[in-house]
């Protein structure tokens, strides 16, 4: 969504600043152009893009990790033996880019969790099921990441 915000916004100013007609004040509508412009991309486009790419995620055969902010942090720990579903979603724009949004839902007092523009979702949802399967059975596994 912030990458067809960005697109959305670039097009939309260009056309402002194209089919202005020329006036006293051309000057200054431009600047205006491109300040509503710089604010909506950094509000639409930048601040997602930078709270997507601070976000992580540690995925262990005890637990799963998931790390947020840009400014102050938040992390929250799941332990893998209070998973009781996981699911993943794509829209048709995802699946193109090869993202998704993967929920988990744990018996303990996080709840359901929904984790959004997950890269390779289908992988991670696989190996978060063998973590799941590993956890039963007792196995340790390898840390993966995002």
């Amino acid at each position: 969504m912030p990458f067809l915000a960005l697109i959305l916004i670039i097009l939309a100013s260009g056309a402002a600043v194209f089919f202005m007609p020329d006036f006293e004040y051309t000057f200054y509508a431009l600047i205006a152009v491109a300040v509503i412009s710089v604010g909506l991309l950094t509000v639409w486009s930048f601040v997602p893009y930078l709270r997507w790419r601070n976000t992580t995620y540690v995925l262990t055969s005890h637990r799963l990790t998931i790390g947020t902010g840009v400014l102050s942090t938040s992390v929250d720990d799941i332990p893998m033996a209070k998973v009781v579903a996981v699911s993943a979603d794509q829209t048709l724009t995802e699946r193109l880019f090869g993202c998704g949004t993967l929920v988990v839902e744990s018996a303990g007092d996080s709840g359901r969790i929904t984790l959004r523009d997950i890269p390779r979702i289908q992988e991670v949802r696989t190996e978060l099921f063998r973590a799941i399967d590993e956890a039963a059975d007792g196995e340790p596994s390898e840390p993966g990441g995002r």
